[in-house]
């Protein structure tokens, strides 16, 4: 270890001692729990890292990476949960194991010791969390070492070598660039002396998409003003085809909107024959009418999330005439964000979504 200014030993104590009593609980809770001791033996080895020299150098970055290979993937969130017999898995891990065994019809399992793992068996290792949270980790900016706890804010707020852009973007300066620049840049922007003419081309273009964004927004607002308007609350409950090779689909039961009765089916990767195989997944449903109607019925819909869940979906609303001979809709993609989001819906027991009906009067 290099020699250390005399106010940087007090430091180096603290975290020699953190570290000795981190491995020593480690040790003695090994037997009677297994993840304790996986968080005890984290903060150890966070507690080794701090002695170094400084954040900066290679063994930091090979404690780091030997962590992230004991518990699977790169450390890329700090939610763990831990099984019954006390292995790791990361939240993106659980998550993806939950949606994998819905997809093939299988109990998910641990992938160290196939125990049975579900949401109501795990739970969270805070232990393991605080120590992860106390790691190294490098800024995708300047390569520099920090606390995973702290790392977010530095890159967002604090990093010299940070993406950034131009303030004169609001009237077409394209620059990106590290944050150290910027000064440099905005006092030799030419956009500034752009004349009238010019601006006006590239406020138009922006002025185009501006009212792209804004025209679902608008279209939303203009639904609301509909005499008759329906919503519930609708529950996708999974089933399977009866193919030789079932396939995972999903049903609401029967409910009432607009004095009509519906149903709801939803569909994984569009019914792709092994949708566990594909990291890229996606969720397609369609509108069914279950009444007979005496004239078309011509509706607008949308599905959004439901009042207790935290799933990203945007807003597309769809449209379609109902009638006797034509009662149900194509299927249309459930405008969620990413594979992320559809594994958390295929991890639930559970879909949970909101329904909005808009019946258009001639």
């Amino acid at each position: 270890m290099a020699p250390r200014p005399g106010g940087e030993w007090s430091s180096a104590l603290s975290h020699l001692a953190l570290g000795t009593v981190s491995l020593h609980a480690a040790l003695s809770t090994a037997q009677a729990n297994r993840g304790a001791a996986a968080g005890f033996l984290l903060q150890a080895l966070a507690a080794a890292t701090m002695l170094a020299s400084g954040l900066g150098t290679d063994e930091d970055c090979l404690a780091g990476a030997w962590v992230a290979t004991v518990i699977g993937l790169p450390l890329l969130a700090f939610d763990f949960h831990w099984c019954t017999n006390g292995h790791l898995m990361c939240a993106g891990c659980f998550i993806h194991l939950l949606a994998d065994a819905r997809l093939k019809e299988e109990q998910a399992t641990c992938p160290n010791c196939r125990c049975e793992i579900s949401k109501s068996l795990c739970c969270r290792n805070l232990a393991v969390e605080k120590a992860v949270s106390e790691l190294p980790s490098e800024c995708g900016f300047c390569l520099c070492q920090f606390p995973r706890s702290i790392l977010e804010r530095h890159q967002k707020e604090e990093c010299q070598d940070r993406v950034t852009q131009c303030k004169y973007k609001r009237i077409g300066c394209p620059w990106h660039g590290p944050f150290h620049e910027l000064t440099v840049h905005e006092a030799a922007c030419a956009h500034p002396t752009k004349t009238g003419n010019e601006l006006m081309e590239i406020l138009d273009e922006m002025d185009q998409s501006h009212r792209k964004e804004m025209q679902l927004y608008n279209s939303i607002f203009s639904l609301l003003s509909f005499e008759k308007i329906g919503y519930t609350e609708v529950q996708f409950r999974p089933y399977r085809t009866d193919d030789f090779i079932t396939r995972l689909y999903y049903e609401t039961p029967r409910f009432t909107v607009l004095n009509q009765t519906w149903v709801l089916k939803a569909r994984v990767n569009d019914s792709e024959r092994n949708p566990n195989l594909s990291c890229k997944r996606t969720l397609s449903f369609q509108l069914l009418l279950k009444s007979k109607v005496t004239a078309p019925l011509e509706c607008s819909f949308l599905l959004l999330k439901g009042p207790y869940d935290d799933v990203k979906i945007s807003p597309v609303i769809y449209h379609f005439v109902f009638t006797n001979e034509s009662n149900e809709t194509d299927y249309v993609p459930l405008p969620i964000v990413d594979s992320v989001e559809c594994n958390k819906l295929l991890a639930a027991k559970n879909i949970n979504l909101r329904l909005f009906l808009f019946q258009i009067q001639k």
